[in-house]
């Protein structure tokens, strides 16, 4: 994969426009309220904390991450700023495919991650506005380590309250798929019906 300070001026020059686009989402944000978005995360943090409980096996826990990601993810919002500038000369069926893919990669990568979750527990510990909605953040205190932030950004642009990026110990999540999903597709020379079919295997 290329690295991540060597990317096609195409993707460099989208980023910027897809940057500002998510910072400025529609006005049906204001419909939010902080104690909504609260209400999302505190449920997130529960379904995984009831998960890290359950006494399951590692492996059926991380079946269940997934579905939390996917259930509580926007991945219409997060499979468009991924795809960048490519998104826009897409048909919509490529986009729905692309989403549909998508969403099973990015459910199964970072649901995964949850599993660094087992064996402690993860709380709410601060709701604040941004432009594009709400930012909350929460600690996960792990057994043997020193905690660390996770912060959710949820807006319910899509029409439902969900959470559109994620930080993890301040790696974001957004940014990094868009790097990746990028050159992905620049390895397969722009050609999205190949990405799409390769996406479903990686992860």
């Amino acid at each position: 994969m290329p690295s991540n300070t060597f990317l096609p001026r195409r993707r460099f020059l989208g980023a910027a426009a897809a940057l500002a686009g998510l910072a400025a989402l529609p006005s049906r944000v204001l419909a939010l309220t902080e104690a909504g978005a609260r209400q999302l995360v505190d449920r997130l943090v529960a379904d995984i904390n009831a998960v890290i409980a359950s006494g399951k096996s590692e492996s059926a826990m991380i079946r269940d991450f997934e579905g939390i990601f996917s259930r509580y993810a926007d991945t219409n919002i997060m499979a468009r700023y991924a795809l960048g500038p490519d998104a826009r000369s897409a048909s919509a069926a490529q986009l729905k495919r692309f989403t549909d893919a998508f969403e099973t990669y990015i459910a199964r990568k970072y649901g995964s991650r949850f599993r660094e979750f087992i064996g402690g527990t993860v709380s709410v510990k601060s709701t604040r506005q941004i432009k594009a909605g709400y930012e909350i953040r929460a600690m996960a205190d792990l057994k043997g380590q020193a905690p660390f932030e996770v912060t959710f950004l949820v807006s319910d642009k899509s029409g439902k309250e969900k959470f559109f990026n994620m930080f993890v110990e301040g790696v974001n999540l957004l940014l990094t798929e868009r790097t990746e999903i990028g050159a992905m597709l620049d390895k397969r020379g722009g050609n999205i019906d190949a990405l799409i079919s390769d996406l479903g295997k990686t992860g």
